[in-house]
């Protein structure tokens, strides 16, 4: 064997057994990962409008084994306290979100379709409101709510920092966390701009354990943003339809 090769194999073997080492110990929270992580929360928090561009890929495990990536390019642009507004455009979706503080509308440009409903009055109870009562998961939600550290670490019960790593020549904190359901791990920019560059969630419990993965492309902090960015007008010809509501679970 080359001793190059066995000696990265000895090395690999180490970092593999000192990451696996703490099966069925108890809970273990790194303090240097949970500090970074809410120091993200935080500043995304307390910036008050930004636009974010990322490139997502959602892998799907086929009955057979085999696993499929599809890929789905997302822009945002959020102004606090109560405006949203994103794009999908990807292999599997093409979608636009408003919120414009008042009401909560979902357009499907290939089929010139939107549905339009009432919504809460804050950025925050809007997101949950969609992911609760219509069933849709606004893009990077996790992320860009003001609670973004107690919703991402609801389910986590170990936590560790892992180094440093570039992510798009960006110098980042590595982080990984485990949960009940998922793991993910982030990667936040190092210094006074702790923004997040690229985030993966493995799905534990779903057969061949599929990623959901988001790569930031690019953030702007300080974007010029109109109330009717965020305002919907139904293009000609355009379809209203009703959102099917997620049914109320019966005792």
């Amino acid at each position: 064997m080359n001793p190059r090769f066995a000696t990265i194999l000895a090395l690999m073997a180490l970092a593999v057994g000192s990451y696996s080492s703490h099966a069925g110990a108890a809970p273990a929270f790194d303090p240097d990962s949970q500090r970074i992580l809410k120091s993200m929360s935080d500043f995304i928090a307390a910036t008050q409008a930004f636009t974010v561009r990322t490139e997502s890929s959602l892998e799907v495990v086929t009955q057979n084994g085999e696993k499929l990536q599809f890929l789905t390019p997302v822009s945002a642009s959020v102004r606090r306290p109560d405006r949203l507004f994103s794009k999908r455009d990807g292999d599997l979706v093409d979608q636009r979100f408003y919120y414009d503080g008042k009401s909560l509308t979902l357009f499907n440009p290939a089929q010139n379709v939107f549905a339009t409903v009432p919504a809460p009055p804050t950025l925050d109870a809007a997101i949950d409101y969609a992911r609760e009562e219509l069933d849709i998961v606004a893009p990077a939600g996790d992320l860009i709510g003001t609670k973004a550290y107690a919703a991402l670490t609801e389910d986590m019960y170990e936590s560790r920092y892992l180094g440093m790593s570039t992510v798009a020549g960006i110098r980042c904190h590595h982080l990984a966390f485990r949960g009940n359901e998922v793991d993910f791990q982030i990667w936040v920019e190092e210094g006074k701009r702790p923004l997040p560059w690229r985030f993966v969630i493995t799905s534990k419990k779903v057969a061949g354990a599929p990623q959901f993965t988001t790569q930031i492309v690019a953030w702007d902090l300080k974007p010029r943003l109109r109330d009717k960015d965020f305002e919907f007008a139904a293009p000609k010809g355009a379809t209203g339809i009703d959102f099917v509501r997620v049914p109320t679970p019966s005792p």
